[in-house]
């Protein structure tokens, strides 16, 4: 597969384990007394360390790990306010995205000029450039939205923190909407100058986009402090219990992700009906004023919230750390090369406790750091799979739009369908949080990251499978057979509503693939590489979309069949193949999860950050 293909030389030194024994952490520090200090200790590597603030309970054993039932901790009511900051800025960027198809495909309707009345002549259009066009231009928006994140990474990580570059992307956002705005003017529109604003307000606010998600995320579960496995009495139950700050961070996501969708679920309803009945310039305008109570929020609670500095050059020494791991590992022979990369020793050997004096200068971190970077490898092995599952998700953004304006629609808009995605969203996370993922534990199945992304393809496929049978009988049944793009005005004899199948089967699907993967990004990076690795999550969206030019050429008729039968088969085959490259690091889970914290923060002399001695870290 291709994305298979891209990632297996890395693959190698990403798929080892870092050797982790729970009772005895691989980097000796003495955490009781960490504990004690609750705020800080200082290390000669680098500036105070925070610890976690929720120092309830003691260490688990193996015994209690294998026995004790886990519960989660409270989530902090800041991490809600950030919640509705996604919202708004969901609802800003869906509530304009979910009119681009119609904007870019459908020509004006005949006799629509500046002032004219948009809800007595037909379904709504701009630019008439076709499907083709409509499905290239919103593909290439979604790669670039999921570019992006890297950049932003780059930028919190090193440079700005989070808090200041989402101020930043915010900052883009809003000049990229304002653009879309003018595009979509009567008058704009009557020049046949359209385009060029609307190109530019899509790759500005692409870039807002993706600079805000890779930093929005991490921020939000951030809030929430707890880090390591701890035996606490159960206020439910009055018994023992751990407390599994993954549980936290899973239900934390649920809601964060819950938020997205209401988010992008009033902001797609409502901006369908506005484009039918009012034009496009409203329905770019809307969204924009709600996503100006993205800054209004933050700003007002910045002080409640817990901020990550900037960590100067971690990227760099990242890859030092690993280049530097490589050193007498290569072969001319291809297996023995595979062999030295996935040994016990790949990471052992480039601890700065075992070089000793031989450390290069650079290597200003602790053994623990060590382990976390080689875990955050391993995260970013998993996700090299998740491009094939996110070819079936971007259906929804193009070729399931236009499908649905070949079926009856009864007056329902064409791109108004798609909301049934998020609408199974906001009904299915309150139940999986409360009733599905409970039950499973109370019924001592783990049903681990990997399980649930694993999960995620094969409904991804199963929603394909659901298209590809729509799309055969719209052919058979329809009047124009396998043209029924080109006459519209006689669709399929049944209901739209059959599209129920493939957007709810999608949404769901979400909730264990996608959520888990920003939940997953979370917590296997080192703490000062946050942004990074989740930027790295949704770089995968962008490379899926890359591939997805690939099917360019069946997304229009006679061929919308083969594609959908193709992206449903290339969804199961991920799958499989995600599971069984991936099974050795689910069983691994709980010694990822408890790996110990390293003291290296990563501040260095370029940001004029210095320890309590006075030397620069």
């Amino acid at each position: 597969m291709a994305a298979a293909a891209a990632q297996n030389q890395v693959d190698m030194a990403m798929s080892h384990e870092p050797k982790v024994a729970v009772a005895t952490p691989m980097y000796e520090l003495d955490e009781k007394k960490a504990l004690d200090t609750r705020h800080s200790t200082t290390d000669s590597l680098g500036p105070p360390v925070e610890f976690e603030e929720d120092l309830e309970g003691e260490e688990p054993t193996e015994e209690d790990l294998a026995t004790l039932p886990r519960i989660s901790g409270k989530i902090p009511w800041i991490a809600f306010t950030v919640g509705f900051v996604e919202l708004c800025e969901r609802f800003g960027y869906y509530g304009c995205q979910v009119v681009y198809t119609n904007f870019i495909q459908r020509a004006r309707p005949e006799g629509s000029r500046a002032g004219s009345d948009p809800s007595k002549e037909g379904k709504p259009g701009a630019l008439g450039m076709g499907q083709r066009a409509a499905f290239g231009i919103t593909t290439f928006n979604s790669f670039w939205a999921y570019t992006t994140p890297i950049i932003g990474a780059i930028i919190a990580d090193e440079y700005l923190g989070r808090f200041n570059t989402i101020f930043l992307a915010i900052g883009f956002s809003i000049v990229g909407h304002i653009l879309l705005i003018i595009s979509a003017l009567p008058t704009v529109l009557d020049s046949g100058k359209a385009i060029a604003p609307f190109m530019l307000g899509v790759i500005i606010l692409g870039f807002g986009t993706g600079a805000f998600k890779s930093n929005i995320s991490p921020l939000i579960a951030e809030q929430y402090r707890q880090t390591k496995l701890r035996v606490v009495i159960d206020p439910k139950t009055g018994q023992r219990a751990i407390s599994d700050p993954s549980i936290t961070v899973s239900r934390i996501f649920l809601y964060f992700y819950m938020f997205i969708n209401v988010g992008s679920l009033t902001g797609q309803i409502s901006m369908v009906y506005v484009e039918k009945y009012v034009g496009f310039w409203l329905s770019f305008l809307l969204p924009t004023i709600m996503f100006c109570f993205c800054p209004a929020v933050l700003w007002f609670c910045r002080n409640k919230y817990h901020k990550s500095p900037p960590t100067g050059s971690v990227l760099l020494r990242a890859w030092k750390l690993w280049t530097f791991a490589q050193k007498g590992k290569w072969s001319i022979n291809p297996v023995q090369t595979r062999k030295n990369f996935k040994s016990d020793n790949f990471w052992e050997d480039v601890k700065p406790s075992k070089l000793g004096d031989r450390k290069p200068a650079w290597m200003q971190f602790d053994d623990a750091w060590v382990d976390q970077v080689a875990r955050g490898l391993r995260a970013c092995s998993c996700f090299g799979w998740i491009p094939l599952y996110w070819l079936s998700y971007n259906q929804m953004n193009n070729n399931l739009t236009s499908q649905a304006n070949t079926m009856t629609l009864n007056g329902v808009p064409n791109d108004v369908i798609t909301n049934l995605n998020p609408i199974s969203l906001v009904i299915f996370i309150p139940l999986v949080d409360n009733f599905l993922y409970p039950a499973l534990r109370k019924a001592g199945i783990r049903f681990t990251p990997i399980k649930r992304m694993a999960t995620g393809f094969a409904l991804a496929s199963l929603a394909m499978v659901g298209a590809t049978v729509i799309q055969y009988y719209i052919y058979k049944l329809g009047p124009c057979g396998k043209y029924m793009n080109q006459c519209e005005d006689n669709p399929a004899p049944f209901t739209v509503w059959v599209q129920a199948v493939p957007y709810v089967l999608i949404g769901f699907s979400e909730i264990f693939t996608s959520i888990t993967g920003l939940e997953y990004a979370f917590t296997k990076a080192p703490k000062n590489m946050r942004s990074l690795v989740t930027s790295y999550w949704h770089f995968q969206t962008a490379f899926s979309n890359a591939i997805g030019q690939a099917f360019t050429g069946l997304s229009e008729d006679p061929l919308l069949v083969w594609l959908y039968a193709s992206i449903a088969i290339i969804a199961a085959i991920g799958g499989v193949l995600f599971w069984i490259h991936q099974r050795p690091t689910d069983k691994q889970e709980d010694h990822l999860n408890m790996l110990a914290d390293s003291t290296y923060i990563g501040r260095d002399k370029k940001h004029g950050y210095e320890d309590e001695n006075g030397r620069h870290a």
